[in-house]
């Protein structure tokens, strides 16, 4: 899916060229490990992902963890940051080569002031990443790595071979060895 058909989908017009969006997109190119957005960084770009994934980390302690994943025809950013133009709390980091649609935050507060379907498509979007999240954290509460593991391979199974053990553990909030029977479980 590209980016066009993705903000039809949402907005549930028939655009036909990126040059008719309120607001300008432009393509981007992150390397394996590239940082797409570092700490402390202000978040002034929201990303549609065309091809590849990211993996967002936030510093707890003395680690770092793991929040989530996104992949391919998924938007991305440090939110909260993009939201209030305070210091990201969290890091962006391609988990493999990335290409990404990437929005300025101005060129968005600007169609904001012109277009309904702009902020209809910022308001589906604000819901959307608040729903993953809440999602998210009601998983971290009633459901088991193994649970939350046989999940994120139903839906993302194309990539799980792409991330490494150690990072998709971690994400879990588990030990690679304890992974790795799960794996041997599911696989069996």
């Amino acid at each position: 899916m590209s980016f066009l058909a993705f903000y039809n989908s949402i907005v549930h017009t028939s655009i036909e060229s990126i040059n008719e969006l309120p607001f300008s997109v432009g393509t981007v190119h992150f390397k394996k490990g590239e940082v797409v957005t570092e700490y402390d960084q202000l978040e002034d770009t929201v990303y549609f992902i065309n091809e590849g994934m990211v993996e967002m980390t936030i510093k707890s302690y003395m680690t770092e963890k793991i929040i989530d994943f996104f992949f391919k025809n998924e938007m991305v950013c440090g939110f909260t940051s993009f939201l209030t133009q305070q210091p990201t709390d969290v890091k962006i980091t391609a988990l493999i080569d990335t290409q990404m649609e990437a929005i300025k935050r101005d060129d968005l507060m600007e169609a904001y002031s012109h277009s309904l379907e702009a902020n209809q498509f910022g308001r589906i979007l604000t819901e959307h990443g608040y729903i993953r999240k809440s999602n998210r954290e009601k998983d971290l509460l009633t459901k088991t790595a193994e649970e939350k593991y046989a999940e994120m391979f139903a839906t993302h199974s194309q990539y799980i071979t792409q991330i490494p053990v150690n990072k998709i553990a971690k994400y879990l909030g588990i030990h690679p060895e304890s992974l790795s029977r799960i794996r041997k479980k599911i696989n069996s």
